[in-house]
């Protein structure tokens, strides 16, 4: 099963501490990780474990951090010709503090060469289109990408998958004919402009806009699917949280392998659910991505 992401590439720099500063406070932590991340890279990587081959449709930089990123998508055999070098930019970095306490974290991203993506990016790997069964996007890249993303899977029908995140101002338009939305809760209530509570009303409004499906994750209380024929809320799947930093793109990268392997709604969000269950029990965001034999015995 084939798949396509497009999206962003970031160089991770984490900080593990007992319990995060306050303002012009520092603290000692327990200790500090260089790794891979970004929304894009995290999400096909969690695709490339679950049992996907993955095309990649990204930017980096011309500098030394860029060998990271790189390595990391070579060792999980993605397609990455359509992975470019731009010029006099810095590759996109994250700074994660994360609290070894609860495991939660803050994050602070630069983009650097990831918005730098433009639409003609994605049409020069439109062959990929063709090939793939399923696409993948996120809101760390320009709206053209993501439109011309969303254009070349409706021109060859493929399903389109948007996880609309971070929160941002988008143009008009942009989720009608996304044939799966997943937005988390605060992301629902953020482009519904209702309260977080109010989880079903936002996906009405989110179907409204276009979404043919939308499926709003909710943290421990799960899953809630929606569309013209469905009305349902799936559990999660209770694990001890290490590091939740990679656990929302997990969650989207299975479920696009998943919709690619021709599972059905419920049992992709079922898929994706014990994704994400397991990238929560390890530090790291891309590599804490879990392989298919740890997903498929999670699930028994």
């Amino acid at each position: 099963m084939k798949v396509v992401v497009v999206g962003s590439i970031n160089v991770d720099m984490t900080f593990y501490a007992q319990r995060f500063p306050v303002d012009g406070e520092t603290v000692f932590g327990v200790k500090q990780k260089i790794g891979t991340g970004g929304k894009g890279l995290n999400q096909a990587t969690a695709a490339s474990r679950a049992g996907a081959d993955v095309t990649f449709i990204g930017r980096v930089g011309d500098d030394f951090l860029s060998s990271v990123p790189l390595a990391l998508m070579e060792s999980e055999k993605m397609e990455i010709s359509a992975v470019t070098k731009t010029e006099n930019t810095a590759t996109g970095c994250a700074d994660i503090q994360v609290n070894t306490e609860s495991g939660e974290n803050r994050i602070t991203v630069i983009r650097g060469a990831n918005e730098a993506l433009t639409a003609k990016d994605v049409y020069a790997a439109e062959k990929a289109f063709i090939e793939c069964s399923c696409v993948l996007s996120q809101l760390e890249i320009p709206d053209e990408a993501i439109l011309a993303a969303k254009e070349l899977a409706k021109k060859y029908n493929k399903p389109f998958i948007l996880n609309p995140a971070p929160m941002r101002d988008l143009p008009e338009g942009l989720f009608n004919e996304v044939d799966v939305l997943t937005p988390n809760e605060t992301e629902a209530a953020y482009f519904s402009g209702l309260s977080v509570d109010e989880y079903e009303k936002s996906a009405e409004k989110l179907l409204a806009a276009g979404a043919k499906t939308v499926i709003i994750t909710l943290g421990k209380k799960g899953s809630y699917l929606k569309n013209a024929d469905i009305s349902l809320t799936i559990p999660a799947i209770p694990q001890k949280a290490v590091d939740t930093t990679g656990a929302g793109d997990a969650y989207n990268g299975g479920l696009c392998a998943a919709i690619a392997e021709g599972k059905t709604l419920e049992d992709a969000v079922k898929f994706a659910t014990a994704t994400s269950s397991l990238s929560v029990t390890k530090a790291g965001a891309a590599e804490s991505m879990p392989k298919r034999e740890e997903i498929e015995k999670l699930l028994k």
